[in-house]
């Protein structure tokens, strides 16, 4: 043993150390397990436990005078493929398991658990489950006095940079002691933490004093890392808050620690959340990497229906129609608002590192667009955004008056004063939407500028052959016979503006009829769309069409040759031509001839 080294006996520890007050060697000379149970009388105690499959197993921890219980689970080692039903440790706020539950600690629990009562007792039951494996577990309590504060230092750190000690640093630290200090910075902003030195109780598991950071602002945060001996570690938050506590037990106590922590601004946020709103469904995306900051993925979350499940993973996409999965609509004056909440499913586990999430998402059906509104709440920090959209309608010609056969020709050729059967149809899945065809007219042009020939205008109708059916929930339908406008053409298209109302309001636009613009009451009716459809075109031009088309389509060889019996015959022709011409000059020029030798008058006679 080398000169000068103590040697300090300390229940079943021994501890070397030299005068410098240098920590050499710890050695834990009993592994002895506390069994399968036990009542504990003693002020303060730490030991270790060992099970294996199948136990059930309780700790009763109780003393007379008057003072309360801190009890730390430093290290634990369960099955890591239970689940939290199956294994666990459950601790009780008094001296039996029918005592108020504080909290449970299972396999993926990320954190250092830490449980106080509010009496002279506590206990708490270990229950593993069928897996045959060693469980290893290290825990210490102590007493303290009751009504004394629950942390012995630390506190709020709001400055950008700041400084934090141990109690009595550059002394020894006290024993049982427990700190927390909570840090806060500016938005947007991250923590660096440094240590500028550390000196605690030397295990490779840190099960006696140790530090433990927290990646937020509680104890329940999620742990980023736990230390103790002489290392120093640099620590980074992912946002602007870390925990930071201290634990140290009852021997063994040196200088503690010093660090310093430091504000690190962060880019701007990249959207990462979306929302998309037709008329008949509200889409919702959360990227993969928004919810790995928040330890969530698709399996956490659930919509107001927990049946209702993602349609994607990466990201995680929400599709669902306006009237499905628990989704709410309400009238707001003349709004109608469909609402859903995404919030995250709760795992059973009193300590988690996740933070409380829930994103509530709602469509306002506004004049002619969507309005899409997002709020982000985690931790009570809401985000929002929004986006535009319309609803979906369409327009389609129909073969008679039944309107189950639409016209898929285009262009669309039919006769002059031929009955037309036009549908418009709103793709929605709310059931109490009603669909008015308000104006429609007619024109040469897809611009529809002038020239334009008028169908119905405002309600009224313009053209004598035109007839509304009555309305049909979703479904606007008239008729009309084809007009002398489409003679003089050779396409008309036909463009249509709706009203879209809520057939439970008594007296909305859609049941008005004939409203002169300067009467109209717009407060009646909050949504239109327009649709388009055509062109149309009258069968004589199609007869011209059809003649081309079909020369066009003749044999490859058989036009050729057509093409050169046509140039053949074009030839012979204006040849036979140059000849006829020829010939009547010819035959003009004998004529002429004879007739002036005929009459002329001999001279000298």
């Amino acid at each position: 043993m080398p000169a000068g080294l103590n040697v300090l006996h300390l229940g079943q520890d021994i501890l070397f150390h030299d005068p410098g007050n240098l920590l050499i060697a710890s050695v834990f000379l009993s592994k002895t397990s506390a069994g399968c149970g036990a009542s504990l009388g003693e002020d303060s105690k730490a030991f270790p436990i060992d099970l294996y499959s199948n136990e059930n197993c309780t700790w009763k921890i109780q003393r007379p005078e008057n003072k309360v219980i801190r009890l730390i689970f430093s290290y634990f080692q369960l099955d890591p493929s239970a689940s939290c039903e199956m294994e666990n440790i459950k601790v009780y706020d008094g001296p039996t398991s029918n005592s108020t539950l504080l909290g449970q600690v299972c396999s993926n629990i990320d954190s250092i658990p830490v449980f106080e009562s509010s009496s002279n007792s506590l206990s708490f039951q270990v229950t593993t489950d069928s897996t045959d494996l060693k469980r290893s577990i290290f825990v210490f309590y102590y007493f303290f006095p009751s009504g004394s504060k629950t942390e012995d230092c630390g506190g709020l750190l709001t400055s950008p940079e700041g400084t934090l000690t141990s109690p009595n640093y550059p002394k020894p630290h006290p024993e049982f002691t427990y700190c927390v200090w909570r840090i806060q910075t500016a938005e947007n902003s991250k923590i660096n933490l440094t240590f500028t030195d550390l000196f605690l109780e030397l295990d490779p598991n840190c099960k006696f004093d140790f530090l433990a950071i927290y990646d937020g602002p509680s104890t329940k945060s999620g742990l980023i890392g736990h230390v103790c001996g002489r290392s120093r570690p640099t620590f980074e938050s992912t946002s602007n808050t870390m925990t930071i506590a201290l634990s140290t037990d009852y021997a063994n106590s040196y200088r503690g620690f010093s660090a310093h922590y430091t504000s690190i601004p962060l880019p701007a946020p990249k959207p990462n959340t979306s929302l998309t709103c037709s008329s008949d469904i509200m889409t919702v995306v959360l990227s993969d990497t928004y919810l790995d900051s928040l330890s969530y993925n698709e399996n956490n979350l659930q919509l107001n229906d927990p049946t209702c499940r993602p349609i994607s993973r990466n990201p995680v996409i929400f599709s669902f129609p306006l009237n499905s999965c628990g989704t709410v609509k309400m009238k707001e004056g003349n709004r109608i608002t469909y609402t859903n909440l995404i919030a995250a499913s709760q795992t059973g586990e009193i300590i988690t590192r996740q933070k409380n999430l829930q994103i509530f998402v709602k469509c306002e059906m506004e004049n002619n667009s969507t309005v899409e509104i997002m709020y982000v709440s985690e931790d009570g920090v809401i985000q929002n955004s929004s986006a535009l959209g319309r609803y979906n309608v369409s327009m389609s010609f129909y073969e008679s008056d039944l309107f189950t056969r639409p016209i898929l020709d285009s262009p669309y050729y039919i006769d002059l004063n031929k009955t037309l059967f036009v549908q418009v149809s709103l793709h929605s899945t709310d059931a109490d939407l009603l669909v008015f065809v308000d104006t429609c007219v007619a024109s040469p042009n897809l611009d529809f500028g002038s020239p334009t020939y008028a169908l119905i205008q405002n309600g009224c109708i313009k053209d004598d052959t035109y007839m509304n059916y009555p309305l049909l929930q979703h479904y606007g339908r008239f008729k009309f016979n084809a007009f002398e406008f489409l003679r003089n053409h050779a396409s008309v298209y036909l463009q249509c503006q709706v009203l879209i109302c809520d057939s439970n309001e008594s007296n909305s636009r859609c049941t008005q009829g004939c409203v002169p613009r300067q009467k109209r009451d717009i407060s009646s009716y909050k949504w239109k769309a327009n649709a388009v459809i055509g062109p149309i075109r009258l069968k004589r031009d199609r007869s011209s069409v059809d003649h081309l088309e079909s020369l066009s389509e003749v044999h490859p060889g058989k036009t050729q040759n057509l093409q050169q019996n046509s140039l053949y015959i074009f030839s012979f022709m204006i040849l036979a031509t140059n000849v006829v011409i020829l010939v009547a000059v010819i035959v003009k020029h004998y004529i002429k001839c004879q007739s002036e030798y005929k009459y002329q008058k001999l001279q000298g006679y």
